[in-house]
């Protein structure tokens, strides 16, 4: 069983179990939240896709951990013209591990 989550902009295929990354949530390390943005749920041949969400349906998860990504450094440079720019950036995340997916109707 699977579903997908929408979190942060992104889409994120879980299962029970699984440990992902999303962009920063709030939220202490160690309590659990449900992320109601589900898009599919997948149960072996039972399919059952939201328009555009799942009614009812949300996936449990606790937070693991908060951090920062790795840096990203963008460099830009025209030549003769003496311009250079040099700019870094970490964006912050929220590891999860989802705990249970609820909601499956089955029919």
């Amino acid at each position: 069983m699977y579903a997908v989550v929408a979190t942060g902009g992104k889409q994120y295929k879980v299962s029970a179990g699984d440990k992902f990354k999303v962009e920063k949530l709030g939220g202490e390390v160690g309590e659990s939240i449900e992320l109601d943005d589900v898009l599919l749920i997948v149960d072996g041949d039972n399919v059952q896709a939201g328009r555009p969400r799942v009614e009812k349906a949300r996936v449990v998860a606790e937070i693991l951990e908060h951090g920062r990504g790795e840096k990203v450094v963008a460099f830009k440079r025209e030549r003769r013209k003496s311009y250079r720019r040099k700019v870094g950036h970490r964006q912050e995340y929220t590891e999860l591990e989802v705990k249970e997916i609820i909601g499956f109707a089955k029919e």
